[in-house]
């Protein structure tokens, strides 16, 4: 692959696409949610719930659940008073990210080496 002007021009618009899973993922307590999210129902949880299983508040749950809502990797449904969230894997937010990684694999096959004599 040439590295063109072209080639960083779309690799620049693919991070500002994915800026705000990327945000969302880079966070260690929400990768800790997520994978709390993975162990409870399907069909989703309340913020109270998932803060029982975790040290964190229900503010601080809340908090990151609405980060992650915002990028797309959550959902959330109201029933009367109470709010469930749940995983969204189907709205191509992943599958936008996968195709970044993608393109910044195949990006750096073609960079020319810099690592030197280490």
């Amino acid at each position: 692959m040439l590295i063109t002007e072209e080639t960083i021009r779309n690799l620049e618009k693919e991070f500002e696409t994915n800026q705000k899973i990327l945000t969302a993922l880079s966070d260690e307590t929400r990768q800790y949610l997520l994978t709390i999210m993975l162990s409870m129902e399907c069909s989703g949880s309340r913020v109270v719930d998932i803060a029982a299983k975790t040290k964190l508040s229900r503010p601080a749950v809340s908090h990151h659940m609405q980060i992650l809502k915002n990028a797309g990797i959550v959902k959330s449904r109201k029933e009367g008073r109470l709010i469930y969230y749940y995983l969204e894997p189907d709205n191509g937010k992943i599958e936008n990210l996968i195709s970044l990684l993608e393109n910044i694999k195949e990006i750096t096959k073609s960079a020319p080496d810099r690592g030197g004599d280490n």
